[in-house]
């Protein structure tokens, strides 16, 4: 496993977030949506959110292998033990299949589809409950759909 494959695909909301809640693309209608103020945004301790932030980051990384990169089941069902890879079946299975969809253009796809079906509808449900409206559930979900995607993608291809 490529760890700092696993860290640079964590940056991808940072990065995505810049653009995607920047004024000048989605930040103003985010800011109507979610009720948020200046006063709000500049009163958290950035530091922490965007430390606590890249954490998260990395789990939500963790996990987006298992979804993109489908040999991962192969490394499950021998738990976890490299070591058996290299022999029998499991061998057999990932040196015909091992290199088999590990593409940016597969990982995105499969990151967009978690997306449209673990953020949106989570996201989805906070926001009924909240009271938000469709704007909020879209931007925020598109937000996610999107960096899912891309990290999908870095993952698939290069880890």
């Amino acid at each position: 496993m490529n760890y700092l494959i696993l860290f640079v695909a964590a940056l991808i909301p940072m990065l995505i977030g810049f653009i995607w809640y920047n004024p000048k693309t989605f930040g103003n209608t985010w800011m109507k949506a979610a009720d948020m103020t200046e006063e709000k945004i500049n009163s958290g301790k950035m530091g922490v959110i965007f430390g606590v932030s890249y954490i998260f980051s990395i789990l939500i990384a963790s996990a987006l292998m298992g979804f993109v990169i489908h040999q991962m089941g192969v490394f499950s069902l021998v738990g976890g033990n490299a070591e058996l890879l290299k022999t029998g079946s499991a061998a057999a299975f990932m040196a015909e299949y091992g290199n088999e969809f590990r593409t940016f253009k597969h990982g995105l796809l499969h990151g967009v589809i978690a997306g449209f079906t673990i953020a949106l509808p989570i996201l989805g449900i906070n926001a009924l409950f909240e009271r938000k409206g469709f704007k909020y559930i879209a931007v925020n979900a598109g937000y996610w759909i999107v960096t899912l995607g891309l990290m999908g993608g870095i993952i698939c291809q290069f880890m």
